[in-house]
């Protein structure tokens, strides 16, 4: 176990960063039944070849990556399934910076989302010791075991959540702060405030959780979802949990009007590169992430970034996509869209429309954020 957590000298944190995503595999060991990744295949491997060329464009043409810092993000699929690949990577990655006296040498992350099952792993412990100043990991466990399981499945429908909790303390002896991500669709509705308080109990105290994007909702799952997490903000603040844990279905800049013009995603300011060197806006814009359209590529490798393909997604905006009724919606700040899914489900080829599917659901959510945040200020009234 690591005791101290060093950080390296720099500005990552500070600065607007660059966040460049390898897709070094397109496989996972779980088909979880959420997932928007839909071709999952253990053939398309990331080669070091088309990582190191991928890295050396990046890293030799600092006019077009302006960024004063950048988050080398590993996904898959699994990305741990890589980690021979992943821990070469990483070493070019540092060797070339510093080759190169690049900018981002002293202001770098490297940034994994994993589902925790080889977080254990002798080889992934190794690579997390060596680099571990300059790591940023999230484990993804979905909350209880009923709720865990009901998504997270392996091909043979067993879950996934006794692999996953097992290494749990593990990684939070080493990232004491580590934040996972937890999805909600429409069947998990009702495990959502168990779950968030189980995550709590086990040592998470950071918890991202979101709903899904595509049209998955039902008839009255916003009223049950507004009823779960003012059920959970009643029991974060009297259990006072609210002192060290966080939630960020509760925030305080959520449910406003609109304030600025600027696009909520940020496809287009990403890179996302895949087993063949093809540059992508965004990890969701690739093959196996969209259903119903083409993917988008930018460029690659090989040839370069493709600024006439890019520029497109540079001038997205609020007002260029969105329905007068969000432009007019008085709670609209907070209100979440996703570049791929508009792309994936709009009426025609374009990535200027908005899906308005999480409608109900944005408002439900203002109502309970609304009750947390007024009952929270009265307990803390009451205690001062």
């Amino acid at each position: 176990m690591i005791d101290t957590i060093a950080k390296p000298p720099g500005i990552w944190q500070q600065a607007v960063a660059k966040t460049i995503t390898f897709m070094v595999t397109e496989d996972c060991q779980l088909r979880c039944g959420y997932c928007y990744f839909i071709g999952k295949n253990t053939e398309s491997r990331m080669s070091f070849e088309i990582a190191s060329r991928s890295v050396d464009y990046i890293l030799e043409h600092p006019e077009i990556f302006t960024e004063k810092a950048v988050v080398w993000d590993f996904i898959g699929g699994e990305p741990f399934l890589e980690i021979e690949l992943i821990d070469r990577i990483c070493e070019y990655v540092k060797t070339r910076q510093a080759e190169l006296s690049h900018p981002w040498k002293d202001n770098f992350r490297f940034s994994f989302t994993t589902n925790g099952i080889l977080y254990g792993n002798e080889k992934v412990q190794d690579f997390i010791k060596k680099n571990h100043p300059y790591l940023s990991i999230g484990v993804t466990i979905d909350g209880t075991p009923e709720k865990h399981d009901l998504h997270r499945v392996y091909p043979s429908g067993k879950g996934s959540y006794a692999d996953t909790a097992k290494n749990i303390p593990i990684w939070l002896g080493q990232f004491p702060n580590g934040s996972t991500k937890v999805t909600v669709s429409s069947a998990d509705i009702p495990f959502i405030s168990e779950s968030v308080l189980h995550l709590y109990s086990i040592g998470i105290k950071h918890v991202s959780i979101n709903v899904v994007f595509e049209n998955v909702w039902q008839e009255g799952d916003d009223l049950l979802f507004e009823e779960q997490l003012v059920e959970l903000a009643n029991r974060i603040i009297a259990e006072g949990l609210y002192r060290e844990n966080t939630c960020s279905f509760f925030s305080e800049t959520i449910g406003k009007p609109i304030e600025g013009n600027h696009n909520w995603c940020g496809a287009g300011k990403m890179l996302a590169i895949d087993s063949k060197g093809n540059f992508y806006p965004c990890h969701r814009f690739t093959p196996p992430s969209l259903g119903n359209r083409q993917a988008i590529s930018t460029g690659n490798c090989f040839d370069g970034m493709q600024g006439n393909l890019l520029r497109p997604f540079l001038s997205l905006d609020r007002f260029s996509q969105s329905t007068d009724e969000c432009m007019r919606c008085d709670v609209a700040s907070g209100c979440a869209w996703c570049q791929a899914v508009n792309y994936d489900f709009a009426g025609s080829s374009t990535i200027f429309e908005r899906a308005t599917y999480l409608c109900k659901m944005h408002k439900a959510r203002v109502r309970a954020n609304n009750h947390y945040w007024h009952k929270l200020q009265r307990a803390i009234n009451k205690y001062a």
